[in-house]
């Protein structure tokens, strides 16, 4: 299942969701103007390396792709859920509640593969929060989704609980069977753990960051 567009309506422009979008894009321009062998030494210097951690490369890693599909579908997952909670939260509370969440998902990975050499990168992590934060904000929301089963293609709403229940659930499926993976190859992968640790981080954030009062006010009605 893939997210074309919610129906829960944002009430202030999502600057920082539109922000990062734009960072996460211009890295990733200058990565791909790089030619095969730097860009490899970029990632292994600015991404993060369990074995060899650094806390300067948590943060560093979540503004860097490995390909066009990487980055992409990252930003549109941001561009679908993040304006909304950017608009509970407020600007600057949402910049905070971004990168906390991408540290919580880097941690998450680095605690359960701590000596692991492949540089891990992406978005996904602190991505993953945002969408921890809509289901239990915006449970209730319906989100218009697209599938492709063989040679057919349909779209149809789902609730917005459903779907990021059964995107977590698949993160961690994901992450049982990586940890059983990795025991075997140090191959790079999907940091499916990192999904997990980030996405739980949202949930609770969330909460203890505490949202704006219109979002109060207007809960109910936007449900």
């Amino acid at each position: 299942m893939f997210p074309l567009r919610d129906t829960q309506p944002s009430y202030s422009k999502p600057v920082i969701t539109v922000l990062l979008i734009v960072v996460n894009i211009l890295i990733f321009l200058f990565e791909y103007s790089l030619d095969p062998y730097t860009r490899n030494a970029f990632m292994s210097a600015y991404g993060l390396v369990p074995d060899h951690f650094a806390i300067t490369s948590v943060f560093t890693s979540m503004f860097l792709h490995a390909g066009w599909l990487h980055v992409l579908g990252n930003m549109w997952f941001l561009w679908i859920f993040g304006d909304n909670i950017e608009d509970i939260l407020g600007h600057g509370k949402f910049l905070l509640f971004y990168l906390l969440c991408g540290v919580a998902a880097a941690l998450t990975q680095f605690f359960a593969d701590p000596f692991s050499r492949v540089p891990m990168v992406g978005a996904s992590g602190a991505i993953a929060g945002v969408m921890g934060a809509y289901m239990v904000k915006f449970p209730r929301a319906r989100i218009e989704t697209f599938v492709f089963v063989l040679f057919f293609f349909f779209t149809f709403d789902v609730p917005a609980w459903a779907m990021l229940i059964y995107w977590f659930v698949l993160q961690l499926f994901g992450g049982f069977g990586s940890i059983a993976a990795s025991q075997y190859s140090r191959a790079g992968g999907t940091a499916f753990l990192a999904h997990v640790g980030g996405f739980v981080a949202g949930m609770v954030l969330v909460f203890l960051l505490g949202t704006r009062q219109p979002y109060h006010r207007r809960r109910d009605l936007s449900w």
